[in-house]
C-alpha cells in the first residue's frame, strides 16, 4: 500500500459560521477525505471579525490582533482534527489556509484582496508548514483573485461529453461551469448565497440559520421586492466577477427593505431565499438551459432552497456532490488542500478564464514551521 500523501485544507467563509478542517489524502492522484471537523468560532472573535467587515475607526490595531486570533483559532482547529484522526503533525506535509476573508475589493483602481489569520502562527502552533495567502498572486496579474475552487472542481468533477454545473452556495454562491471541454472552464460568484437569509433570521428571530428554509416556506415571496433586489447592478455585469459582503450586507438589505415595511417578516425571508434562487438559475440557464447540477456548500442541507432551484432550472438533473462522490459540506476544504498540494508540486492553481487573471500561476506562499 502506497505511503499517504497528507495535506490539511483549512476554510472559513463569508457566512463565518465556522472554521472547517479537513484532512485529505493524495496518494491515489484523487483527494481521498480521512477526516473532517469544524471549530466553532468563539462569539467575542465572531462580532470582531464582523465588525471589521465593515469601515471603523482604529482599524489597524483590531486587524492585527483579529489576524493573530484567527491564526491561533485555525492552528487549533487543526490540532483537534489531528487528534481525533489518530494522526500526528509530522505526518502532513503541509496545510492550506484560506483564511478569514475581511475585505474583497478586486475592482479598484488597484484592486486588493485581504485574508486573515496569520499563516506563522498556524504554522508554529501546529508544528506544520503552512501555504496560504492564495488570492493575491492572481489579483497582481490583474485578476479577481476569485472564485478559485473552480480549478480544483475542474480536476475532480468534470466529465467529457456532459455539461455540468458545480454550485457551491455558501455565504455568496458561486458556480463552476464545466462543460465536459477542459479548455472551456468557466466559474463566478452569481450572489448573494446565505448571508442574506441568515442575516435576515438572525436580526429577527435570533436564530443562526433558517432550517432547511421552514421559515422562508411559511411566507410568500413579493414580487416588487424581488424585482427590486434583482435589479442590483452586480447581476447584469459580465463575468469574471465576484463579489462579498462589501455589496451584499444588511446595510444595503435595509435600504432595500425601506419601501417595504408593510411586508409580513416571513413574505421578506421567503423573497431573499428567492433572490438567492433566481441569481443563480437566471446565469445558469444563459450560460446552457440543460445539463447536470451537483451543489455543495451549507446551502445544499437547505430543502426549500433546494426544491425552488430546481423549478427554476428544469433543464437539469439537480444533486447534492455526495452523487459524485464528495460530501457537500467539505469540497471547499478539500479544495484549499489541493490548493496547498499545487503549490507543494509548483502546479498552476487559478483559470485566467473564471478570475480574469492574464496568465496561469502556482498561487500560495509559503511559511515554514522550522
Amino acid at each position: 500500500m502506497s505511503q499517504p500523501e497528507y495535506y490539511i485544507g483549512l476554510m472559513s467563509g463569508t457566512s463565518m459560521d465556522g472554521v472547517d478542517a479537513v484532512l485529505v489524502d493524495f496518494s491515489s492522484g484523487y483527494p481521498l477525505l480521512v477526516y473532517a471537523h469544524t471549530e466553532a468560532i468563539p462569539d467575542h472573535l465572531l462580532k470582531g471579525l464582523q465588525r471589521l467587515c465593515q469601515p471603523s475607526t482604529d482599524e489597524i490595531n483590531r486587524l492585527g490582533r483579529i489576524d493573530r486570533s484567527v491564526g491561533l483559532l485555525f492552528a487549533k482547529a487543526v490540532n483537534q482534527l489531528l487528534a481525533l484522526a489518530g494522526v500526528s503533525p509530522s505526518e502532513v506535509i503541509a496545510i492550506g489556509s484560506h483564511g478569514q476573508t475581511v475585505r474583497h475589493m478586486p475592482n479598484l483602481e488597484i484592486g486588493f484582496t485581504l485574508q486573515i489569520g496569520d499563516p506563522n502562527t498556524i504554522a508554529v502552533e501546529t508544528g506544520i508548514d503552512v501555504i496560504a495567502d492564495f488570492r493575491r498572486k492572481d489579483i497582481a496579474l490583474g485578476g479577481q483573485g476569485a472564485p478559485l475552487v473552480p480549478a480544483f472542481h475542474q480536476q475532480v468533477f468534470a466529465k467529457t461529453d456532459t455539461s455540468r454545473v458545480i454550485l457551491n452556495i455558501g455565504g455568496i454562491a458561486n458556480i463552476t461551469y464545466l462543460p465536459g471541454d477542459s479548455n472551456q472552464v468557466l466559474g463566478f460568484d452569481t450572489g448573494p448565497g446565505n448571508n442574506l437569509i441568515d442575516a435576515f433570521i438572525q436580526q429577527v428571530q435570533q436564530q443562526p440559520f433558517d432550517k432547511d428554509g421552514e421559515w422562508a416556506e411559511s411566507g410568500t415571496s413579493n414580487p416588487d421586492l424581488l424585482k427590486q433586489l434583482l435589479s442590483h447592478a452586480y447581476f447584469s455585469l459580465h463575468y469574471p466577477k465576484s463579489t462579498g459582503r462589501e455589496l451584499f450586507n444588511q446595510a444595503w438589505l435595509e435600504q432595500q427593505l425601506a419601501d417595504f415595511s408593510h411586508l409580513d417578516e416571513e413574505d421578506i425571508q421567503s423573497t431573499l431565499l428567492d433572490l438567492t434562487c433566481h441569481s443563480i438559475a437566471n446565469d445558469v440557464n444563459k450560460l446552457n438551459p440543460q445539463g447536470e447540477m451537483y451543489v455543495c456548500g451549507g446551502g445544499a442541507l437547505n430543502k426549500a432552497l433546494m426544491r425552488r432551484l430546481s423549478l427554476l432550472l428544469p433543464g437539469y438533473k439537480l444533486a447534492t456532490t455526495t452523487e459524485i462522490g464528495v460530501d457537500p459540506k467539505w469540497v471547499e476544504g478539500i479544495a484549499f488542500a489541493w490548493l496547498a498540494m499545487r503549490y507543494e508540486h509548483q502546479l498552476p492553481a487559478n483559470l485566467p478564464a473564471v478570475t480574469g487573471a492574464n496568465r496561469e500561476a502556482v498561487l500560495g506562499g509559503k511559511f515554514s514551521s522550522k
